[in-house]
């Protein structure tokens, strides 16, 4: 059994319950704190920045005084806090680990993070099929029948067609069903997030 193509979206969520939040005191006499919990889906930094700015603006606050970026040479981010805002990431699933940043106190000033962003998650998308096996994946046997990283950004469409087609014994001799899921590199099974997976598979006689 072979995997010939298939078809989905770059829909896998990097960003979720568990590390959506980002709290913020608007600059004041009397601080209160904000929590901005961002909506489950797959973000840019770009995309994340853009949505705390406009959260700020429903919010009745300044969106410009915490403006997030890039550094493109160091492949950190960057942030810039004004009008005595003030950012905390100790919060409990704050965003501050998909940013780079350390779980502490920001204050207004120019901050860089002290990690990389770790926007992508993902090293490697695995197809896994219950009925084959041959496959070994990290020293490990695992149904995986192929592994790839998507070649397109969030939110774009992913369409892998094999040319060259690797077959793997199927550990059946009677197919009633075959159940395929999508895992990363670690084995976790992949949020789809409602988009459709098209897939085809080719059998032949060994």
């Amino acid at each position: 059994m072979a995997l010939v193509n298939l078809e989905t979206y770059y829909s896998f969520p990097n960003i979720d319950s568990s590390n959506n939040v980002f709290r913020y005191s608007p600059g004041s006499q009397q601080r209160q704190w904000v929590d901005i919990r961002i909506p489950e889906r797959s973000y840019g930094l770009i995309d994340i920045a853009e949505t705390i700015k406009i959260s700020m603006k429903r919010n009745g606050h300044n969106g410009e005084s915490t403006k997030i970026s890039a550094n493109t040479n160091t492949l950190k981010s960057v942030m810039e806090i004004s009008n005595d805002f003030i950012v905390d990431f100790r919060v409990p699933r704050s965003i501050a680990s998909i940013l780079g940043f350390a779980e502490r106190i920001y204050k207004e000033g120019l901050h860089e993070s002290q990690n990389v962003v770790n926007i992508l998650s993902i090293n490697s998308i695995l197809m896994n099929v219950g009925i084959i096996g041959g496959s070994y994946v990290n020293g490990k046997t695992q149904s995986t029948i192929y592994s790839f990283f998507p070649n397109v950004s969030p939110r774009y469409k992913i369409v892998e067609n094999l040319r060259n087609l690797v077959y793997l014994p199927v550990i059946l001799d009677k197919i009633s069903k075959i159940e395929t899921f999508v895992t990363d590199q670690n084995g976790k099974q992949l949020n789809l997030h409602g988009e459709n997976l098209t897939i085809r598979y080719h059998l032949r006689e060994s």
